[in-house]
Protein backbone atom coordinates (compact mmCIF):
# COMPACT_ATOMS: atom_id res chain seq x y z
CA UNK A 1 0.00 0.00 0.00
CA UNK A 2 1.50 3.17 -1.09
CA UNK A 3 1.41 6.10 1.73
CA UNK A 4 -0.18 9.08 0.32
CA UNK A 5 1.57 12.48 1.64
CA UNK A 6 -0.12 15.70 1.25
CA UNK A 7 -0.33 19.20 1.27
CA UNK A 8 -2.00 20.51 4.16
CA UNK A 9 -3.52 24.21 4.92
CA UNK A 10 -1.96 26.20 7.28
CA UNK A 11 -5.05 25.60 9.86
CA UNK A 12 -3.54 22.67 10.89
CA UNK A 13 -0.43 24.41 12.34
CA UNK A 14 -1.18 23.89 16.52
CA UNK A 15 2.10 25.22 17.03
CA UNK A 16 1.96 29.01 17.75
CA UNK A 17 5.38 30.38 17.39
CA UNK A 18 4.27 33.64 18.64
CA UNK A 19 2.83 32.62 21.89
CA UNK A 20 5.77 30.45 22.59
CA UNK A 21 8.22 33.31 22.13
CA UNK A 22 6.26 35.96 24.14
CA UNK A 23 6.05 34.04 26.98
CA UNK A 24 9.78 32.94 27.34
CA UNK A 25 10.44 36.83 27.23
CA UNK A 26 7.61 38.27 29.33
CA UNK A 27 7.92 35.59 31.91
CA UNK A 28 9.91 36.29 35.08
CA UNK A 29 11.56 33.72 37.10
CA UNK A 30 10.02 34.81 40.60
CA UNK A 31 11.07 32.75 43.61
CA UNK A 32 7.89 33.19 45.21
CA UNK A 33 5.98 31.71 42.10
CA UNK A 34 8.16 29.47 41.64
CA UNK A 35 7.32 27.49 44.88
CA UNK A 36 3.62 28.06 44.25
CA UNK A 37 4.45 26.24 40.76
CA UNK A 38 6.50 23.46 42.53
CA UNK A 39 3.50 22.99 45.15
CA UNK A 40 1.33 22.47 42.10
CA UNK A 41 3.57 20.01 40.31
CA UNK A 42 3.51 17.82 43.36
CA UNK A 43 -0.06 17.53 43.54
CA UNK A 44 0.29 16.19 40.22
CA UNK A 45 -1.21 18.84 38.25
CA UNK A 46 -0.18 19.72 34.39
CA UNK A 47 1.31 23.13 34.46
CA UNK A 48 0.80 25.67 31.81
CA UNK A 49 3.21 27.10 29.38
CA UNK A 50 3.23 30.08 31.92
CA UNK A 51 4.55 27.80 34.26
CA UNK A 52 6.52 25.40 32.80
CA UNK A 53 8.45 28.76 31.08
CA UNK A 54 8.70 30.32 35.07
CA UNK A 55 10.74 27.40 35.58
CA UNK A 56 12.70 26.89 32.35
CA UNK A 57 13.69 31.10 33.03
CA UNK A 58 14.90 30.30 36.35
CA UNK A 59 18.84 31.43 36.65
CA UNK A 60 19.13 30.68 40.55
CA UNK A 61 21.33 27.46 41.26
CA UNK A 62 19.92 27.37 44.46
CA UNK A 63 15.98 27.73 42.87
CA UNK A 64 17.24 24.74 40.57
CA UNK A 65 18.04 22.21 43.37
CA UNK A 66 14.85 22.85 44.53
CA UNK A 67 13.26 22.15 41.04
CA UNK A 68 15.36 18.99 40.98
CA UNK A 69 13.46 17.48 44.22
CA UNK A 70 10.22 18.53 43.15
CA UNK A 71 11.05 16.44 39.96
CA UNK A 72 12.52 13.85 42.03
CA UNK A 73 9.37 13.69 44.77
CA UNK A 74 6.73 13.73 41.47
CA UNK A 75 8.77 10.45 39.82
CA UNK A 76 8.73 8.43 42.98
CA UNK A 77 4.68 9.23 43.58
CA UNK A 78 4.24 8.36 40.05
CA UNK A 79 6.33 5.69 38.67
CA UNK A 80 7.93 4.69 42.29
CA UNK A 81 11.61 3.37 41.73
CA UNK A 82 10.36 1.66 38.71
CA UNK A 83 12.55 2.12 35.40
CA UNK A 84 11.27 0.41 32.29
CA UNK A 85 13.78 -1.32 29.93
CA UNK A 86 13.77 -1.84 26.20
CA UNK A 87 15.76 -1.68 23.17
CA UNK A 88 15.98 -0.33 19.50
CA UNK A 89 15.68 -2.75 17.05
CA UNK A 90 16.51 -0.78 13.35
CA UNK A 91 14.85 -2.50 10.46
CA UNK A 92 15.66 -0.11 7.47
CA UNK A 93 18.55 2.52 7.00
CA UNK A 94 16.78 3.46 3.34
CA UNK A 95 16.16 6.89 3.11
CA UNK A 96 14.54 9.61 0.40
CA UNK A 97 15.01 12.68 2.83
CA UNK A 98 17.83 15.01 2.96
CA UNK A 99 18.06 15.71 6.51
CA UNK A 100 21.38 18.17 7.29
CA UNK A 101 21.83 16.24 10.69
CA UNK A 102 21.19 12.57 10.02
CA UNK A 103 23.59 9.78 8.63
CA UNK A 104 21.07 8.13 7.12
CA UNK A 105 20.40 11.46 4.63
CA UNK A 106 20.11 10.73 1.08
CA UNK A 107 22.80 13.12 0.06
CA UNK A 108 25.05 10.98 2.14
CA UNK A 109 27.28 8.90 -0.25
CA UNK A 110 29.22 6.90 2.23
CA UNK A 111 25.96 5.63 4.13
CA UNK A 112 25.67 1.84 4.15
CA UNK A 113 21.82 1.12 2.93
CA UNK A 114 20.00 -1.73 3.40
CA UNK A 115 16.77 -3.40 5.10
CA UNK A 116 17.22 -6.30 7.26
CA UNK A 117 15.04 -9.48 5.57
CA UNK A 118 12.92 -11.92 7.47
CA UNK A 119 15.65 -14.15 8.78
CA UNK A 120 17.66 -11.73 9.95
CA UNK A 121 15.19 -9.43 11.05
CA UNK A 122 14.39 -13.11 13.22
CA UNK A 123 18.26 -13.29 14.01
CA UNK A 124 18.26 -9.87 15.49
CA UNK A 125 14.71 -11.06 17.76
CA UNK A 126 16.66 -13.85 18.94
CA UNK A 127 20.17 -12.19 19.84
CA UNK A 128 18.06 -9.74 21.80
CA UNK A 129 15.93 -12.43 23.37
CA UNK A 130 19.02 -13.77 24.70
CA UNK A 131 19.60 -10.87 26.33
CA UNK A 132 16.71 -11.02 28.39
CA UNK A 133 14.52 -8.23 26.37
CA UNK A 134 11.07 -7.96 26.27
CA UNK A 135 9.94 -4.80 24.65
CA UNK A 136 11.38 -3.75 21.36
CA UNK A 137 10.83 -0.30 19.56
CA UNK A 138 11.45 -0.76 15.49
CA UNK A 139 13.16 1.46 13.84
CA UNK A 140 12.94 2.76 10.03
CA UNK A 141 13.79 5.51 7.86
CA UNK A 142 11.69 6.96 5.39
CA UNK A 143 11.52 5.04 2.41
CA UNK A 144 8.45 3.90 0.06
CA UNK A 145 9.57 0.59 0.72
CA UNK A 146 8.82 0.94 4.86
CA UNK A 147 4.64 1.34 4.23
CA UNK A 148 1.98 -0.12 6.51
CA UNK A 149 2.08 -3.53 5.12
CA UNK A 150 5.82 -4.27 5.40
CA UNK A 151 6.00 -2.57 8.80
CA UNK A 152 3.26 -4.80 9.80
CA UNK A 153 4.45 -7.91 8.72
CA UNK A 154 7.64 -6.93 10.39
CA UNK A 155 5.70 -6.84 13.79
CA UNK A 156 3.67 -10.01 13.09
CA UNK A 157 7.33 -11.49 12.83
CA UNK A 158 8.85 -9.94 16.37
CA UNK A 159 5.76 -11.64 17.82
CA UNK A 160 6.54 -15.08 16.20
CA UNK A 161 9.72 -15.27 17.41
CA UNK A 162 10.17 -17.67 20.69
CA UNK A 163 14.11 -18.61 21.68
CA UNK A 164 14.20 -20.72 24.88
CA UNK A 165 12.32 -18.76 27.24
CA UNK A 166 12.54 -15.49 25.57
CA UNK A 167 9.93 -13.66 23.66
CA UNK A 168 9.55 -10.31 22.54
CA UNK A 169 5.76 -9.26 24.74
CA UNK A 170 6.04 -5.39 23.43
CA UNK A 171 6.52 -3.98 19.80
CA UNK A 172 6.68 -0.12 19.37
CA UNK A 173 7.34 1.94 16.24
CA UNK A 174 9.62 4.88 15.21
CA UNK A 175 9.44 5.64 11.87
CA UNK A 176 7.44 8.79 9.44
CA UNK A 177 4.33 10.06 9.22
CA UNK A 178 1.55 7.89 7.35
CA UNK A 179 -1.98 8.06 5.88
CA UNK A 180 -4.87 6.39 8.41
CA UNK A 181 -5.10 3.76 5.87
CA UNK A 182 -1.23 2.67 6.55
CA UNK A 183 -1.37 2.97 10.47
CA UNK A 184 -4.76 0.82 10.36
CA UNK A 185 -2.71 -2.12 8.82
CA UNK A 186 0.50 -1.45 11.91
CA UNK A 187 -2.87 -1.09 14.39
CA UNK A 188 -3.83 -4.48 13.45
CA UNK A 189 -0.68 -6.14 14.14
CA UNK A 190 -0.92 -5.18 17.99
CA UNK A 191 1.50 -2.36 18.40
CA UNK A 192 2.38 -0.37 20.90
CA UNK A 193 3.53 3.27 20.71
CA UNK A 194 3.51 4.85 17.61
CA UNK A 195 6.61 7.24 17.92
CA UNK A 196 7.60 10.81 15.65
CA UNK A 197 10.02 13.19 16.60
CA UNK A 198 9.16 16.96 15.01
CA UNK A 199 12.65 16.49 15.59
CA UNK A 200 12.37 20.82 16.07
CA UNK A 201 9.03 22.62 15.94
CA UNK A 202 10.70 25.75 15.08
CA UNK A 203 9.40 26.51 11.23
CA UNK A 204 12.15 27.88 9.75
CA UNK A 205 14.69 25.96 11.71
CA UNK A 206 12.42 22.67 10.42
CA UNK A 207 13.06 23.99 6.52
CA UNK A 208 16.98 24.59 6.90
CA UNK A 209 17.38 21.01 8.84
CA UNK A 210 15.00 19.41 6.07
CA UNK A 211 15.90 20.24 2.40
CA UNK A 212 14.53 17.86 0.42
CA UNK A 213 12.41 14.44 0.56
CA UNK A 214 8.76 14.10 1.99
CA UNK A 215 10.32 15.36 5.84
CA UNK A 216 10.29 18.55 4.60
CA UNK A 217 6.52 18.66 4.69
CA UNK A 218 6.35 20.48 8.56
CA UNK A 219 2.89 19.96 8.42
CA UNK A 220 2.17 16.52 7.29
CA UNK A 221 4.54 15.26 10.11
CA UNK A 222 3.49 17.57 13.19
CA UNK A 223 0.16 15.82 11.78
CA UNK A 224 1.86 12.73 11.75
CA UNK A 225 0.48 11.40 15.40
CA UNK A 226 -3.28 13.12 14.77
CA UNK A 227 -3.53 10.25 12.23
CA UNK A 228 -2.14 7.55 14.05
CA UNK A 229 -4.81 8.28 17.25
CA UNK A 230 -7.46 8.43 14.08
CA UNK A 231 -6.63 4.85 13.19
CA UNK A 232 -7.00 3.87 16.37
CA UNK A 233 -3.60 3.93 18.21
CA UNK A 234 -3.94 5.76 21.27
CA UNK A 235 -0.57 5.19 22.72
CA UNK A 236 2.12 7.78 20.75
CA UNK A 237 5.07 9.41 21.76
CA UNK A 238 6.68 12.80 20.51
CA UNK A 239 10.12 13.97 21.01
CA UNK A 240 12.92 16.77 20.02
CA UNK A 241 16.18 16.46 18.62
CA UNK A 242 18.07 19.41 21.20
CA UNK A 243 20.40 21.13 19.63
CA UNK A 244 18.80 21.76 16.69
CA UNK A 245 16.96 25.19 18.16
CA UNK A 246 16.93 27.21 21.41
CA UNK A 247 15.84 24.10 24.17
CA UNK A 248 13.55 26.16 25.95
CA UNK A 249 11.11 27.10 22.45
CA UNK A 250 11.20 23.23 22.18
CA UNK A 251 10.28 22.55 25.50
CA UNK A 252 6.93 24.43 25.31
CA UNK A 253 6.31 23.45 21.73
CA UNK A 254 6.69 19.76 23.37
CA UNK A 255 3.79 20.93 25.78
CA UNK A 256 1.73 22.33 23.09
CA UNK A 257 2.00 19.30 21.44
CA UNK A 258 0.64 17.38 24.54
CA UNK A 259 -2.37 20.12 25.16
CA UNK A 260 -3.59 19.46 21.31
CA UNK A 261 -4.06 16.06 21.56
CA UNK A 262 -5.20 16.17 24.80
CA UNK A 263 -8.24 18.79 23.33
CA UNK A 264 -8.58 16.42 19.55
CA UNK A 265 -8.36 13.08 21.74
CA UNK A 266 -8.77 13.42 25.47
CA UNK A 267 -5.63 12.07 26.43
CA UNK A 268 -1.44 13.78 25.36
CA UNK A 269 1.19 11.84 24.33
CA UNK A 270 1.68 8.58 26.32
CA UNK A 271 6.34 9.19 26.18
CA UNK A 272 8.10 12.30 25.59
CA UNK A 273 12.05 11.77 23.89
CA UNK A 274 14.55 14.34 24.38
CA UNK A 275 17.82 12.82 22.74
CA UNK A 276 20.18 15.44 21.87
CA UNK A 277 22.28 15.91 18.87
CA UNK A 278 25.14 13.99 18.52
CA UNK A 279 27.43 13.11 15.79
CA UNK A 280 26.82 11.52 12.55
CA UNK A 281 28.44 10.12 9.63
CA UNK A 282 28.61 12.30 6.73
CA UNK A 283 26.33 15.21 8.49
CA UNK A 284 26.54 18.46 10.52
CA UNK A 285 29.72 18.84 12.17
CA UNK A 286 28.66 21.83 14.78
CA UNK A 287 25.63 21.76 17.02
CA UNK A 288 23.62 24.66 16.01
CA UNK A 289 22.22 25.61 19.52
CA UNK A 290 23.95 23.11 21.94
CA UNK A 291 22.25 22.29 24.89
CA UNK A 292 24.78 21.65 28.13
CA UNK A 293 24.53 18.61 30.50
CA UNK A 294 23.18 21.47 33.02
CA UNK A 295 20.41 22.36 30.71
CA UNK A 296 19.45 18.21 29.98
CA UNK A 297 18.88 18.21 33.79
CA UNK A 298 16.52 21.41 33.53
CA UNK A 299 14.46 19.96 30.49
CA UNK A 300 13.93 16.44 31.91
CA UNK A 301 13.04 18.37 35.30
CA UNK A 302 11.05 20.81 33.91
CA UNK A 303 9.24 18.18 31.61
CA UNK A 304 8.68 15.65 34.55
CA UNK A 305 6.50 18.66 36.69
CA UNK A 306 4.58 19.78 33.55
CA UNK A 307 3.36 16.28 32.63
CA UNK A 308 3.90 14.19 35.44
CA UNK A 309 1.51 11.07 33.58
CA UNK A 310 3.73 10.91 30.85
CA UNK A 311 6.41 8.61 30.36
CA UNK A 312 9.87 10.32 30.14
CA UNK A 313 12.41 8.17 27.74
CA UNK A 314 16.29 8.28 27.96
CA UNK A 315 18.35 7.28 25.76
CA UNK A 316 22.10 5.52 25.05
CA UNK A 317 22.53 8.99 22.98
CA UNK A 318 23.84 10.19 26.93
CA UNK A 319 27.07 8.01 28.51
CA UNK A 320 26.79 5.83 31.63
CA UNK A 321 27.44 8.02 34.21
CA UNK A 322 25.06 10.87 32.98
CA UNK A 323 22.15 8.62 32.44
CA UNK A 324 22.16 7.50 35.81
CA UNK A 325 22.37 11.24 37.63
CA UNK A 326 19.08 11.65 34.91
CA UNK A 327 16.98 8.70 36.42
CA UNK A 328 17.01 10.41 39.30
CA UNK A 329 15.26 13.65 37.79
CA UNK A 330 12.08 12.06 36.07
CA UNK A 331 13.19 9.37 33.80
CA UNK A 332 10.75 5.97 33.62
CA UNK A 333 12.07 4.49 30.40
CA UNK A 334 15.58 3.94 28.91
CA UNK A 335 17.25 1.04 26.45
CA UNK A 336 19.84 -1.13 27.39
CA UNK A 337 22.60 -3.83 25.60
CA UNK A 338 22.03 -1.01 22.48
CA UNK A 339 23.47 -1.33 19.24
CA UNK A 340 21.98 0.95 16.31
CA UNK A 341 24.12 -0.90 13.44
CA UNK A 342 22.12 -2.80 11.26
CA UNK A 343 22.56 -6.54 12.02
CA UNK A 344 23.95 -5.06 15.18
CA UNK A 345 22.53 -7.45 17.91
CA UNK A 346 23.54 -10.86 16.07
CA UNK A 347 27.05 -9.39 15.70
CA UNK A 348 27.24 -8.57 19.75
CA UNK A 349 25.94 -12.22 20.69
CA UNK A 350 28.80 -13.50 18.07
CA UNK A 351 31.04 -11.34 20.27
CA UNK A 352 32.11 -9.84 16.36
CA UNK A 353 30.99 -6.46 17.51
CA UNK A 354 34.02 -3.90 18.35
CA UNK A 355 33.86 0.01 18.09
CA UNK A 356 30.68 1.43 16.29
CA UNK A 357 30.85 1.35 12.70
CA UNK A 358 28.96 4.97 11.68
CA UNK A 359 28.59 4.15 8.50
CA UNK A 360 26.08 1.70 9.09
CA UNK A 361 24.28 3.59 11.73
CA UNK A 362 22.22 6.91 12.12
CA UNK A 363 24.30 8.82 14.81
CA UNK A 364 26.82 8.11 17.37
CA UNK A 365 25.59 6.29 20.92
CA UNK A 366 27.91 7.00 24.41
CA UNK A 367 26.75 4.27 26.35
CA UNK A 368 27.74 0.80 25.20
CA UNK A 369 27.00 -0.94 28.46
CA UNK A 370 25.12 -4.78 27.87
CA UNK A 371 21.65 -5.09 29.31
CA UNK A 372 23.41 -6.83 32.51
CA UNK A 373 25.46 -3.96 33.08
CA UNK A 374 22.82 -1.10 32.99
CA UNK A 375 20.23 -3.54 35.77
CA UNK A 376 23.16 -4.19 37.68
CA UNK A 377 23.55 -0.87 38.33
CA UNK A 378 20.43 0.62 37.76
CA UNK A 379 19.69 -1.89 40.86
CA UNK A 380 22.88 -0.73 42.91
CA UNK A 381 21.45 2.60 42.52
CA UNK A 382 17.96 1.86 43.86
CA UNK A 383 15.61 1.26 40.65
CA UNK A 384 13.82 -2.04 39.93
CA UNK A 385 14.48 -2.62 36.17
CA UNK A 386 10.51 -3.50 34.64
CA UNK A 387 9.69 -5.10 31.59
CA UNK A 388 6.11 -5.30 32.04
CA UNK A 389 4.17 -4.91 29.19
CA UNK A 390 0.51 -5.24 31.36
CA UNK A 391 -1.32 -2.37 30.84
CA UNK A 392 -1.11 -2.83 26.96
CA UNK A 393 -2.33 -6.06 26.50
CA UNK A 394 -5.12 -5.57 29.89
CA UNK A 395 -6.04 -2.76 27.71
CA UNK A 396 -5.07 0.13 30.65
CA UNK A 397 -3.83 2.56 27.34
CA UNK A 398 -4.91 5.54 26.24
CA UNK A 399 -7.98 7.65 28.07
CA UNK A 400 -7.73 4.45 30.06
CA UNK A 401 -4.52 4.23 31.55
CA UNK A 402 -5.39 7.94 32.59
CA UNK A 403 -8.24 6.47 34.66
CA UNK A 404 -5.97 3.92 35.91
CA UNK A 405 -3.65 6.19 37.26
CA UNK A 406 -4.91 7.58 40.62
CA UNK A 407 -3.39 6.64 44.25
CA UNK A 408 -2.85 3.15 44.53
CA UNK A 409 -2.02 2.51 40.74
CA UNK A 410 1.71 1.78 41.29
CA UNK A 411 1.08 -1.36 44.29
CA UNK A 412 -1.77 -2.15 42.73
CA UNK A 413 0.19 -2.85 38.57
CA UNK A 414 2.98 -1.11 38.16
CA UNK A 415 5.30 -2.61 41.04
CA UNK A 416 4.01 -5.98 41.29
CA UNK A 417 4.58 -5.95 37.40
CA UNK A 418 7.81 -4.74 37.85
CA UNK A 419 9.28 -7.25 40.48
CA UNK A 420 7.29 -10.65 38.77
CA UNK A 421 9.38 -9.34 34.85
CA UNK A 422 12.53 -8.73 37.17
CA UNK A 423 12.57 -11.68 38.81
CA UNK A 424 12.03 -13.40 35.36
CA UNK A 425 15.04 -11.72 33.92
CA UNK A 426 16.99 -12.81 37.41
CA UNK A 427 16.22 -16.70 36.61
CA UNK A 428 16.60 -16.97 32.98
CA UNK A 429 19.48 -14.29 31.98
CA UNK A 430 21.07 -12.59 34.97
CA UNK A 431 24.95 -12.76 35.85
CA UNK A 432 25.62 -13.93 39.09
CA UNK A 433 26.59 -10.39 40.43
CA UNK A 434 23.40 -8.80 39.08
CA UNK A 435 21.38 -12.22 41.05
CA UNK A 436 22.87 -11.43 44.13
CA UNK A 437 22.13 -8.08 44.07
CA UNK A 438 18.85 -8.10 42.04
CA UNK A 439 17.17 -10.92 44.30
CA UNK A 440 17.70 -9.14 48.02
CA UNK A 441 16.09 -6.45 45.95
CA UNK A 442 12.98 -7.73 45.16
CA UNK A 443 12.67 -9.26 48.87
CA UNK A 444 13.45 -5.96 49.73
CA UNK A 445 10.92 -4.44 47.67
CA UNK A 446 8.12 -7.85 48.58
CA UNK A 447 8.52 -6.48 51.95
CA UNK A 448 7.58 -2.81 51.12
CA UNK A 449 4.43 -3.75 49.57
CA UNK A 450 3.49 -6.06 52.27
CA UNK A 451 3.44 -2.84 54.71
CA UNK A 452 1.09 -0.68 52.24
CA UNK A 453 -1.13 -2.96 50.32
CA UNK A 454 -1.28 -6.77 52.27
CA UNK A 455 -3.70 -7.81 49.95
CA UNK A 456 -2.00 -7.28 46.86
CA UNK A 457 1.08 -8.64 49.02
CA UNK A 458 -0.63 -12.12 49.32
CA UNK A 459 -1.35 -12.22 45.67
CA UNK A 460 2.01 -11.35 44.11
CA UNK A 461 3.77 -14.45 46.85
CA UNK A 462 1.66 -16.59 45.25
CA UNK A 463 2.68 -15.37 41.17
CA UNK A 464 6.16 -14.83 42.51
CA UNK A 465 6.12 -18.79 43.37
CA UNK A 466 4.75 -19.50 39.92
CA UNK A 467 7.56 -17.41 38.39
CA UNK A 468 10.21 -19.54 40.48
CA UNK A 469 8.34 -22.94 39.06
CA UNK A 470 8.60 -22.07 35.46
CA UNK A 471 5.58 -20.26 34.66
CA UNK A 472 6.30 -16.70 32.70
CA UNK A 473 4.51 -13.80 31.28
CA UNK A 474 2.70 -13.47 34.93
CA UNK A 475 1.06 -10.11 35.78
CA UNK A 476 -1.60 -8.51 37.38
Amino acid sequence: MKVIIKELPEKYNFIDEERIHSILVNTKPDKIKIREILEKSKAKNRLTLEEAATLLNNEDPDVWEEIYAAARYVKEIVYGNRLVLFAPLYIGSKCVNGCLYCGFSIDNPHAIRMTLTKEELIKEVEALEDMGHKRLILVYGEHPEYNGERIAEDVRTVYSVKKGKGEIRRVNINAAPMDVENYKLVHEAGIGTWQIFQETYHRETYKKMHPKGPKSNYLWRLTGLDRAMEAGIDDVGIGVLFGLYNYKFEVLALLQHTEHLEKEFGVGPHTISFPRLNPAFGALTETPYKVSDEQLKHIIAVLRLSVPYTGLILTAREPAHLRRELFKLGVSQTDGGTSIEMKGYSKMRERKKADQELDKEQFKINDVRSLDEVIYEAVLDGYIPSFCTSCYRAGRTGEHFMEYSIPGFIHNFCTPNAILTFLEYLLDYASEKTKEVGFKLIDKEIEKLKEVNPKIYNVLLKKVEEVKNGKRDVYF
